[in-house]
C-alpha cells in the first residue's frame, strides 16, 4: 500500500512592497506554499489573528523583536524568519536573539526560500505498508476517512502517526486545511488560545479577536500531537466541543459550529492514565471510537528495506546527490537492528549514510548513529531461531533474570524507556519503578535519551 501526501505551507511575508519581496513570494509559491503579504507588523498580526499561518518571514528593517514579543503576548505560536537586503550583521543577530528561527538575506535565493518552507512543511511521503500489521492499521485508518468521527492514533515515538493522520485527511473529501497542533511542552494558556481562539479583552494582551485552530480548519482536519499532555481544563473544553460540535472562543458570548474533524495521537497508554486520574475516561471514549495502532518498526520486517530505499531516493533527488542502493551486509544490519527511534531513526540513519558513503552502494560502514558509532555494534547477531532457551537461566532467581532482561533491553533501546517498556510488555510507570529500585541498589542503569 502506498500513497502521496502533501499539505501546502501557509506563509506570511511581511515588509514594504518592493521587487525583492515579490520575487521571494513567487519563489515560495513555486515551492508549493500559499503566500499572503502584509506591509507591516500590525497588518501581519491582523492576518494571523484572522486566518492563522504556518510561517512568517519578516523584513529585519521592521521591529522584529517587538513583533515576536507581540506574538507571545497574544498567545500565538508561529515560527518567524527574519530577512533583509544588505542588513547590518548586528540587526540580523538581534532578530535571531529576539526569537527569530533564522535570518535569510535578500535578494532571495530559491534554495534558501525552499529550505525555510521545508523546515515547517510536511514534505510529500509515500506510506509504505507491506507487513500485515501495518497494512491492517493503514486500511482501517483509511476506511474511516469519509466519516467525521474522531480518530486516535497510537504508536511509539517515530512510528509515523502524523503520516497516518495526513493519509486519512488526504483520503477524505474534506476541503479545509490539515492543521497540526503540538500539545507537548506548550503552556496551557497558549495551547488554549491556539485551539479555541479568543476575543478582544479576554485576557491582558488580547487586543483583537483571534481565530483558533479548531475554527481555522473549517471542513478540514485538526491533528493533536501528544494529546496525553492536555491539562484537565483543556480536556474538559475539548470534550465539550466534541459533544456539542461547537467551539467557543475565550471571552465569546456565542459559540461557532465545529466542522473540523479531530485526529489525536499518543505514544502513551491512555487507559493507564485514566486509571491514575491523568486523563478523562469520557474524553478517551470519544477519541477511541476508532483507534489506529501503528506497529513499531522492529515488527515491520519487510518494510524496513523498502523504507530505506525510499528515503535514499528522496534524499538523492532533494539534494542533487547520486542515487545509491544498499549492499547485502547493510540490508542485513538494517533488518536486525531494533530501531528504538522507529521510522524517524531509520530516515536519519539513511541520511547520514548518504552523506558518508563514497561508493555506488551504501555499505555497513556508512550505517552509523549520530555520534558516529556503527549501527552494527548494536544489531544482534543472526540466530538460527527466535526460540528462547532456558539453559543459561538455570541457577538464577526470577528477580535476577527479570533485572538482566530489563537492563539489557534498555541498553538495546539506547536508554529509551518508552521503547523498552513496550518491548517488555510493561507500563512506563512500572519500568521507572524497577529502574529506581536498581539505582537504589547501586546497579548501573543506561541513561535516558
Amino acid at each position: 500500500m502506498s500513497g502521496s501526501l502533501s499539505t501546502p505551507v501557509r506563509m506570511l511575508l511581511v515588509g514594504a512592497p518592493r521587487t525583492t519581496f515579490r520575487q521571494a513570494a513567487e519563489m515560495a509559491r513555486e515551492t508549493g506554499a500559499q503566500v499572503c503579504m502584509a506591509d507591516d507588523a500590525a497588518a501581519a498580526l491582523e492576518q494571523l489573528r484572522r486566518a492563522g499561518g504556518d510561517l512568517v518571514m519578516i523584513d529585519v528593517a521592521l521591529d522584529v523583536a517587538g513583533f515576536i514579543a507581540r506574538l507571545g503576548v497574544e498567545r500565538m505560536s508561529v515560527p518567524v524568519i527574519a530577512c533583509g537586503i544588505d542588513a547590518p550583521a548586528d540587526r540580523a543577530v538581534a532578530a535571531v536573539r529576539a526569537g527569530a528561527r533564522d535570518y535569510l538575506p535578500l535578494p532571495p535565493q530559491r534554495d534558501l526560500i525552499a529550505a525555510a518552507i521545508m523546515s515547517v512543511a510536511h514534505r510529500p511521503l509515500r506510506m509504505i505498508a507491506k507487513t500485515d500489521a501495518m497494512t491492517r492499521a493503514a486500511r482501517f485508518g483509511l476506511s474511516m476517512a469519509a466519516s467525521a468521527a474522531p480518530i486516535l492514533i497510537r504508536g511509539e515515538p517515530g512510528t509515523g502517526k502524523e503520516v497516518m493522520a495526513r493519509a486519512i485527511h488526504a483520503a477524505s473529501t474534506r476541503t479545509g486545511h490539515f492543521i497540526s497542533v503540538e500539545c507537548q511542552g506548550v503552556a496551557h494558556e497558549i495551547l488554549s488560545s491556539e485551539l479555541f481562539g479568543h476575543e478582544a479583552g479576554a485576557f491582558a494582551g488580547a487586543v483583537a479577536p483571534r481565530v483558533g485552530r479548531l475554527e481555522e480548519a473549517a471542513n478540514g482536519t485538526v491533528f493533536l500531537r501528544g494529546i496525553e499532555s492536555l491539562s484537565p481544563t483543556l480536556q474538559a473544553d475539548l470534550l465539550g466541543a466534541l459533544q456539542q460540535r461547537e467551539v467557543r472562543r475565550l471571552g465569546a458570548a456565542r459559540p461557532s459550529v465545529l466542522t473540523a474533524r479531530l485526529i489525536a495521537s499518543t505514544s502513551r497508554d491512555l487507559k493507564e492514565q485514566v486509571a491514575h486520574g491523568g486523563f478523562r475516561a469520557d474524553l478517551l471514549a470519544r477519541l477511541s471510537l476508532a483507534e489506529v495502532n501503528l506497529p513499531p518498526l522492529r515488527e515491520r520486517g519487510e518494510d524496513i528495506a523498502a523504507l530505506a530505499h525510499h528515503f535514499a531516493e528522496h534524499l538523492a533527488a532533494a539534494n542533487d546527490m547520486p542515487r545509491r542502493g544498499f549492499d547485502d551486509e547493510a540490508l542485513a544490519i538494517l533488518a536486525r537492528y531494533r530501531w528504538p527511534g522507529n521510522v524517524r531513526e531509520l530516515e536519519e540513519t539513511v541520511h547520514r549514510a548518504m552523506l558518508i558513503s563514497r561508493s555506488d552502494t551504501i555499505g555497513a560502514d556508512a550505517l552509523v548513529h549520530a555520534d558516529g558509532s556503527r549501527l552494527a555494534e548494536h544489531a544482534p547477531a543472526e540466530t538460527a531461531s527466535d526460540e528462547i532457551t532456558v539453559e543459561g537461566l538455570v541457577g538464577h532467581t526470577v528477580a535476577d533474570v527479570e533485572r538482566e532482561l530489563i537492563l539489557q533491553t534498555l541498553e538495546r533501546c539506547q536508554g529509551n524507556r518508552t521503547s523498552a517498556s513496550s518491548i517488555l510488555g510493561i507500563s512506563v510507570r512500572t519500568m521507572r519503578n524497577k529502574l529506581k529500585s536498581f539505582v537504589e541498589a547501586g546497579i548501573p542503569v543506561a541513561p535516558s535519551h
